[in-house]
């Protein structure tokens, strides 16, 4: 008698997450996320759109360059040259699931440019809302899709291994009740950790759940040590989770000022305020540390911009005005905010990890693509096309039923309130985008006295050792010499 297959668990309901649950058809597929309504996701809040050589004066190379570029050369060439030569493909099919890109009077796709990039070559959704307008649509296939069914309101805890292969997902409601799923595979999309860090454009959720879930079953897991600190979130004194300010903006001509009023960037890289998002945010923090002596802040003067800010860039704009600011008119008080891993769980060009059963797509996953320092907008598209790419591979791939010895990996309790926030002011302080080989020791050997307290604090205390490992800088990884006032 021949038993139906068990579902695919898709462990996360952003970009990457969709796209691997909507490709994997006919395979049936359970969609597990925390919140009920498949809201919190950073796919929600990008508002930089997804890179592409659309214009004929670019090309897939040229991207590729820029990519490698701002990655100091620490990227799987290859995925890069895959990723970049898929990428019209990928806003052709998002135009298909009814995305509404942009256009000109024309009705041409408008092309922005951000920072890394020598062209104008990123496609946008309703202004700088893109990631929310992807989501949306990815949503609505989603339910619309006879394969899939929507688990909301589930936090994914722990894995069933059996045979040395993963075969379930342990889940917790609510309401602290159990559900066990058997899987004929599991797919973590679950992001980054840009919510360990104290400042954050992430949301809350983007805790790095799902890594942790991935290296307590063993999974490897590299490159921890590179964060992407955004350069310009809106300055919001003791807030954790802050609003991002577009780079767009930068690249529609806002400048980077001072607290005297003096152009941050110039004569500090040829792209000035749009050099890759690593240089930029290390002035940008080392500004501010000047800046707090002088009893002030740095700003992003935006009043050369002659778009219309409620179509251009209406995110930005609400934000802005919710906190006493019209961009319009007043300079944005800005500071670096933890923004995207590129390290993360070790997975090859179709999603595996080192775990058979396990896969991860996305911010989670570490393909190398993005090196040791993301370009603008290769996010989204990174989740679009590895989400797809992993779906499809699942989709044809027969299950197996393992029957030997069954094990469940466990991530494990959770900080406190009160020591998470502790945790997120060290990450900050040790790992930021300017970082100390003493502070990395000191804080490192404080995270050891937190054995046994919570999951988040052993996945910091990986990023930590990893960030010591690599004794010279690279990428968004930046050692700054023992004299140097950080």
């Amino acid at each position: 008698m021949k038993h139906p297959r068990a579902p695919i668990v898709v462990i996360g309901g952003g970009v990457a997450g969709l796209a691997t649950a909507l490709a994997a058809a006919p395979a049936p597929v359970r969609l597990l996320c925390r919140a009920i309504d498949g809201t919190g996701s950073a796919s929600a809040l990008a508002q930089g759109g997804i890179a592409a050589a659309l214009d004929p004066a670019d090309s897939p190379l040229a991207h590729t360059e820029d990519t490698l570029v701002a990655g100091a050369h620490h990227n799987n060439v290859a995925m890069v040259r895959w990723l970049c030569a898929q990428a019209p493909e990928a806003i052709a099919w998002l135009q298909a699931q009814g995305v509404a890109f942009d256009r000109d009077a024309g009705g041409a796709l408008k092309l922005g440019r951000e920072g890394g990039h020598r062209v104008a070559r990123i496609v946008h959704a309703g202004g700088d809302a893109s990631g929310a307008v992807l989501l949306r649509a990815l949503l609505a296939k989603a339910q619309c899709a006879a394969h899939i069914q929507w688990r909301g309101g589930l936090d994914a805890d722990a894995l069933l291994l059996r045979d040395g292969a993963v075969c379930g997902v342990r889940a917790i409601d609510g309401q602290g009740r159990q559900h066990v799923i058997e899987a004929s595979a599991v797919v973590l999309a679950t992001g980054g950790i840009g919510a360990l860090f104290a400042c954050t454009s992430n949301p809350s959720g983007a805790d790095g759940s799902g890594l942790a879930l991935g290296m307590a079953a063993g999974a490897r897991a590299r490159d921890l040590e590179f964060v992407q600190f955004h350069p310009t979130a809106l300055d919001v004194p003791g807030a954790h989770c802050l609003p991002l300010i577009t780079e767009a903006l930068r690249g529609a001509g806002a400048r980077l000022r001072d607290a005297g009023g003096r152009l941050l960037m110039e004569g500090l890289h040829p792209l000035g305020d749009l050099a890759p998002r690593d240089v930029v945010a290390r002035r940008v923090w080392q500004a501010r540390r000047q800046a707090r002596r002088d009893d002030g802040r740095v700003w992003l003067d935006a009043s050369a911009i002659t778009a219309e800010w409620e179509t251009a860039f209406p995110t930005v704009l609400a934000a802005c005005l919710k906190h006493g600011i019209d961009p319009r008119r007043q300079p944005i008080p800005v500071t670096p905010a933890a923004h995207f891993h590129m390290g993360g769980l070790v997975v090859d060009g179709d999603g595996r990890t080192s775990v058979p059963g396990l896969y991860a797509a996305g911010e989670v996953a570490c393909n190398g693509v993005h090196g040791a320092n993301r370009l603008a907008s290769n996010s989204l598209l990174e989740g679009i096309l590895c989400g797809r790419r992993l779906g499809a591979v699942l989709a044809a791939t027969p299950a197996v039923v393992g029957r030997g010895e069954h094990r469940w990996a466990e991530r494990g309790s959770a900080l406190a309130a009160t020591d998470l926030s502790r945790l997120r002011d060290l990450l900050w302080q040790a790992a930021g985008p300017v970082r100390r080989t003493e502070s990395l020791r000191h804080y490192l050997l404080q995270l050891m006295a937190w054995q046994g307290q919570g999951w988040q604090a052993r996945l910091a205390q990986s990023l930590l050792d990893a960030a010591l490992q690599r004794h010279e800088s690279l990428g968004a990884h930046y050692i700054a010499a023992p004299e140097m006032d950080v």
